[in-house]
């Protein structure tokens, strides 16, 4: 690869989104994982990452993410007022090393010279100015044709987290050394002597890799995933605000990391090790470390009452939580489920999660509110022929045009207004109106004004499944649904 000539280099950032969100449950869910909630501070951890590379020296993000997750990625880039090069759509998540090449295909065909910045959605940086400094160390680097790890000097004995062992300095390249070796997730004695010999970071999942030469590497090393990753993007197709990967291509990728895909057998791989604060938020209990104490160790978020408590992380999200006379624990709390686990066993967790799978439950999938383009729906009540929820429409949004074969369907606004289509009529239905929309009859439903449309939906028949819904016309470009509403 030839060297990328010494001007100011621009940053691409390439942001990895696409988590499935299993490690903290019962908040994150695979439909509603942790990059897309705010654990760290009042944004969520996708938009804390993206603004953490927005400003001078750095292009505009793209984001790479599931497909199931796409509108919610859309909606929380226009939250902060960011507009994306590009929201690509994996149709199946097949690691970092296939998500760096496709990343890396698209960046070439643009910039030949382009030096990229892959980053995870669901990592805390507390020190920003430091992480910005290494930036500048690694995209230098990159530029003289090195692949740029980024490592958080290993100060603690963790188990979660692996590890790179640091060689010497490199001349030339200031900040920089070379990597000795990766290690994969240690044992606790292991991990105690990796932090006693000052020589191992942990690896943080962060790389700055010119474009090009990671794709000479990428043809080198595993040429066949490298042929995949180029006819899923050469077949790709345009989707509204998103690039939808090749299915059939994108299937046949073998999932693997871009450590072992690529950084374990280069030797073109250097280390950047900087103390940013660096957290990848794999468990509760790092939850707790994040978090701000009270005068007994504890953190808290929402309703709670503590007597005789110690050194806890509670989360109360809108149910009362009262912990008496505990020590070392985490609970969890909302409205469909609650996890109780003492801090070190917290990190299991994904035991609940699989029990949940196997046993066909969906509560490791979603949360009693569920997210659509147009806003989102929550189940309030249900019985014997009966389901209640509370509907809330964006402004300017509409749901599909649609018609229940076995349900009928009452709808109260509760404020804002509502657009209705029921076969032939359309109307305005203002706050404290109703109408009732019969079995098999044509609706639609859209909020023409300024602020959000919240309304009451009661459903009543014989079958209230969520996949009675035929759908007939939708703006968001969506078939037959599968476990989702309207």
């Amino acid at each position: 690869m030839k060297t990328i000539s010494n001007k100011k280099r621009t940053i691409y950032p390439i942001i990895l989104a696409g988590g499935s969100g299993t490690r903290l449950w019962p908040l994150s869910r695979s439909l509603y994982p942790k990059q897309l909630l705010p654990l760290s501070s009042e944004r969520s951890m996708l938009q804390e990452t993206v603004l953490r590379v927005t400003g001078e020296g750095f292009a505009a993000p793209m984001v790479i993410c599931n497909e199931e997750h796409r509108f919610l990625v859309a909606e929380q880039l226009r939250g902060i007022d960011v507009k994306p090069s590009a929201i690509v759509l994996e149709p199946m998540g097949r690691n970092t090393a296939p998500a760096a090449a496709v990343a890396a295909l698209l960046l070439a065909g643009e910039d030949a010279d382009a030096v990229m910045l892959l980053l995870p959605s669901d990592h805390v940086i507390r020190q920003v100015p430091k992480f910005h400094s290494a930036l500048k160390i690694g995209v230098l680097a990159a530029g003289k044709g090195a692949l740029v790890a980024f490592g958080a000097p290993a100060t603690s004995p963790e188990t979660g987290y692996g590890y790179i062992r640091r060689g010497g300095a490199i001349k030339g390249h200031e900040g920089c050394y070379k990597i000795d070796r990766f290690v994969e997730k240690p044992d606790a004695e292991t991990a105690r002597k990796y932090a006693e010999t000052g020589d191992y970071d942990w690896n943080s999942g962060i790389f700055m890799l010119p474009a090009a030469g990671y794709l000479e590497e990428l043809e080198r090393l595993n040429p066949g995933l490298l042929a995949s990753c180029r006819q899923s993007v050469s077949a790709a197709a345009k989707d509204q605000d998103f690039l939808r990967l090749d299915r059939d291509a994108f299937t046949g990728i073998e999932s693997i990391s871009i450590d072992y895909a690529v950084m374990e057998h280069t030797k073109k791989a250097e280390i950047v090790p900087v103390e940013m604060g660096w957290n990848d938020v794999g468990s509760w209990s790092a939850l707790w470390d994040l978090g701000k104490k009270d005068e007994q160790g504890n953190v808290v978020s929402g309703d709670a009452i503590l007597h005789e408590t110690r050194n806890s992380y509670i989360r109360a999200d809108g149910n009362l939580v009262a912990a008496i006379g505990v020590k070392d624990i985490v609970i969890v709390a909302v409205d469909d489920a609650v996890m109780v686990a003492t801090r070190d066993n917290a990190k299991d967790v994904t035991e609940i999660v699989n029990h949940l799978k196997r046993n066909n439950r969906d509560e490791h999938a979603v949360h009693s509110k569920v997210y659509r383009p147009w806003g989102s729906y929550q189940r309030i009540d249900a019985g014997d022929r009966f389901q209640v929820k509370q509907i809330i429409v964006n402004p300017g949004a509409k749901l599909s045009v649609q018609l229940h074969h076995h349900r009928a369907e009452h709808w109260v606004v509760v404020s804002g207004s509502a657009r209705v289509t029921r076969g032939e009529e359309t109307f305005l239905l203002e706050e404290n109106q109703s109408t009732y929309i019969p079995i098999g009859a044509v609706h639609s439903l859209e909020n023409p004004g300024k602020i959000p449309l919240k309304l009451i939906e009661v459903q009543s028949g014989a079958y209230l499944g969520e996949d009675d819904i035929v759908r007939l016309e939708d703006r968001y470009g969506r078939g037959a649904p599968t476990n989702a509403n309207s």
